[in-house]
């Protein structure tokens, strides 16, 4: 995904400008950081106010800030951009980007980009077919960094119909998300991950749970997503809000939620990752009323909740691979051993309680991974967020034996 990328977008003024706001939107969602240069031709389409409001960036238009009597750096702002996609450019710009004339600050970003630069045509199909405009495509194409998301076919604004709109913000996203992806480890597969705690309702506002944070869940996810895997996260119930950008998020609350969203997800995920405390009982019975206190005290009948990496074992195709987890307290590498095996996991993280420092609540971890082939790797306490590294590189390297 885009997750700290730096993406720089060049409006120019074109009617297909009032696209670019969708087009913003989907890159901050994403995670990425967004900024936008505009021509002064494109504030009569769309507002500068509306793409900083939602790029939560300032718009800048010109080569100069007349109220503070400030330089906008075009060359800076080149070189901050992993990716420079201007969208939509007009067979006016385009010329200029294709011959050098740098008279608004969108072109001389442009000339001072080190970045891959993108650029999405939108003009009249007659503009669009016109043979200066080809050229200057042609042009453009030969230099090594440009890429063009060619126009697309259908209605334009003169009312014909034929090739000259801009592409959709969502075909544009893609190709850039394509770009940065394409390379990565897990580019194309899809991976389940669970994460935090569940609470089973005694009544109303009691439950049964456990003081899993959910931190190493969501340092998973989110490295899994930064190695290019699509990533479904079913989080239960924590404390502490995460930054997600980017992952497809299932919030739940209880064992029987969990189970039923990861055995719907399961199917056409390539790599499961249970990293979620599950409890392992819940009430029989659950009352609709709050309990009142007595001094005879209470009683509570327990059943056993839906065991979601047993299930998902048993229908575990061999292209599918299994990451569970093992927080044990005592005999931990044949308690976790045994557990890889009944459930069968591919690997199994095992977490002890007994080192300082390691399981619920902190953010540092201790860890030791198991595999199937009977490798055991021991790894010294660090962050949450290194754990995460630790456990993705080891399932990058497990996956081409599969």
């Amino acid at each position: 995904m885009l997750s700290g990328k730096k993406i720089l977008i060049g409006v120019t003024g074109s009617i297909a400008a009032y696209k670019a706001a969708n087009l913003v939107r989907l890159f901050v969602k994403s995670g990425a950081e967004v900024k936008v240069v505009m021509t002064p031709s494109a504030s009569e389409f769309i507002s500068a106010l509306t793409l900083a409001t939602l790029s939560k960036n300032p718009v800048i238009s010109s080569f100069t800030d007349g109220e503070k009597g400030e330089w906008n750096n075009h060359v800076e702002l080149g070189l901050w951009a992993d990716v420079y996609l201007v969208a939509p450019v007009t067979a006016n710009s385009l010329s200029k980007m294709a011959n050098g004339i740098s008279d608004t600050l969108l072109v001389a970003t442009y000339l001072s980009a080190r970045s891959t630069v993108f650029i999405a045509p939108a003009m009249d199909l007659d503009m669009y077919q016109h043979s200066s405009t080809q050229k200057n495509l042609k042009i453009l194409q030969q230099e090594q960094h440009v890429h063009v998301i060619e126009a697309e076919f259908g209605e334009l604004a003169s009312g014909l119909t034929g090739t000259g709109r801009m592409a959709e913000p969502e075909t544009i996203y893609n190709v850039i998300d394509d770009f940065f992806n394409k390379d990565l480890p897990l580019s194309g597969k899809k991976v389940l991950v669970t994460a935090g705690p569940t609470h089973e309702r005694i009544d109303p506002v009691r439950f049964i749970g456990n003081h899993s944070s959910g931190k190493m869940g969501v340092a998973l996810a989110k490295r899994l997503q930064s190695n290019g895997a699509e990533v479904e996260l079913i989080l239960g119930p924590v404390a502490k809000s995460f930054d997600l950008s980017g992952i497809n998020v299932t919030q739940v609350v209880s064992a029987d939620e969990m189970y039923e969203k990861a055995m719907m997800l399961f199917s056409t995920t390539d790599v499961a990752v249970l990293a979620a405390a599950v409890a392992d009982y819940k009430p029989t019975n659950v009352s609709d009323k709050k309990i009142k206190k007595t001094d005879s005290g209470l009683d509570i009948q327990l059943t056993m909740t839906p065991d979601i990496a047993r299930s998902l074992g048993k229908v575990k195709r061999d292209d599918q691979c299994i990451v569970g987890f093992a927080l044990e307290t005592d005999n931990e590498i044949e308690n976790a051993t045994s557990k890889l095996k009944s459930k069968n996991f591919d690997m199994v993280v095992l977490n002890s309680l007994r080192d300082t420092g390691a399981g619920f609540g902190h953010d540092s971890n201790k860890v030791t991974i198991i595999r199937k082939d009977n490798k055991i790797t021991e790894f010294e306490l660090k962050s949450k967020e290194e754990v995460a590294k630790d456990i993705v590189d080891a399932i990058i390297e497990m996956i081409p034996a599969k």
